[in-house]
């Protein structure tokens, strides 16, 4: 029983790193051709850009929270 609550806790830890990661790359490059969208009137970029925000903040959030989901697990485990 001890090994599965360890590798859920693992589980939430990776996901939580793929998450911050993927919302860094993803605010980046939202800033990035957001630039290039202010440049080129009337083009899609800007949408482009501002969805490309939006989803690394929500992949920051999630990030978040699997980060408090994951200390909260980790506290709840007894000591061995």
């Amino acid at each position: 029983m001890l090994m599965n609550n360890n590798t859920a806790t693992g589980n939430l830890r990776i996901r939580g790193m793929i998450a911050k990661f993927v919302g860094i790359v993803a605010i980046a490059l939202g800033f990035v051709i957001g630039i290039y969208g202010l440049e080129d009137s009337g083009s899609q970029w800007m949408k482009t850009s501002l969805g490309l925000l939006v989803t690394g903040m929500l992949a920051q959030g999630y990030a978040l929270y699997c980060s408090v989901k994951h200390m909260h697990q980790i506290k709840g485990q007894p000591r061995s």
